[in-house]
């Protein structure tokens, strides 16, 4: 089957990771898949062009809003995928929330990654529930077995790594949405009760403007400290050095920094 799949894919989010994942299992599975950026493509007469041209036998969308509007009138079977801000926001607002409405009366399927999320559907669309299936995400991990995270650390800023550090890892793009300032100042006080405790917020600087902000405000602060991303092996090895980890995001659907 060769599938037309449109996302979201800007980097380092949440929907990029799980479209690109997705593809995987279904090219695995002997499908032919291609992905597009739905930020890419202008409107629906795009993409029915490119359906004719590719023919394309079925398609497949994350975020109901974004992804899903192209696909409106273009005849091929889909199938959707709820993004999370979706749901959660694009829903306060009265065209996105009608567009929605079609794209999912048009699905022949939704997926909602929890049971809650497949409840906020079903209250805002009562008469698509029984098209909306539970598939919860599941994450391979493949620490790199030879990074040295107390270098790591400590080249952080992370000092005095021992038995008794406890590292509490924010793992986010840094943007508003991921609101990672809302946890320093308590962090903060907390270190300086108890110097063992550290919060690290990793990832890449996605919104320059708030990165500056975020700068900013940890200069200042003490057992906070900003990293820049690595590679996913090396932050899954980070990761099974932490503590735990946190997540203080406004709007989610499901976290694949918490998954993994």
């Amino acid at each position: 089957m060769r599938i037309l799949f449109l996302a979201p894919l800007r980097a380092h989010t949440g929907n990029s990771t799980t479209a690109l994942r997705i593809k995987s299992h279904l090219e695995a599975a002997g499908h032919e898949c291609d992905l597009r950026d739905a930020a890419g493509l202008e409107c629906p007469l795009e993409v029915a062009k490119l359906i004719s041209q590719k023919k394309f036998d079925a398609g497949l969308i994350i975020h109901l809003y974004k992804a899903g509007k192209l696909l409106l009138g273009n005849g091929i079977p889909f199938g959707a995928v709820f993004g999370g801000t979706d749901i959660n926001e694009d829903v306060k607002n009265e065209e996105k929330y009608r567009v929605m409405g079609a794209v999912l009366e048009d699905a022949r399927f939704a997926v909602a990654f929890t049971n809650e999320m497949k409840e906020i559907a079903a209250k805002h669309w009562p008469q698509a529930i029984y098209k909306i299936h539970i598939q919860p995400q599941g994450i391979m991990t493949m620490p790199n077995l030879f990074f040295n995270c107390e270098a790591f650390l400590q080249n952080a800023g992370i000092q005095q790594i021992s038995e008794n550090v406890h590292i509490f890892l924010l793992i986010c793009g840094l943007r508003r949405v991921k609101d990672p300032l809302y946890l320093v100042d308590t962090f903060a006080e907390w270190h300086k009760r108890e110097p063992t405790v550290h919060l690290a917020v990793i990832g890449p600087m996605v919104d320059p403007l708030f990165t500056n902000e975020v700068k900013a405000k940890l200069s200042n602060l003490d057992g906070v400290h900003l990293i820049e991303e690595i590679p996913q092996a090396d932050l899954q090895a980070v990761i099974k050095k932490s503590f735990a980890v946190v997540n203080s995001s406004v709007s989610e659907g499901m976290s694949a920094a918490i998954l993994e």
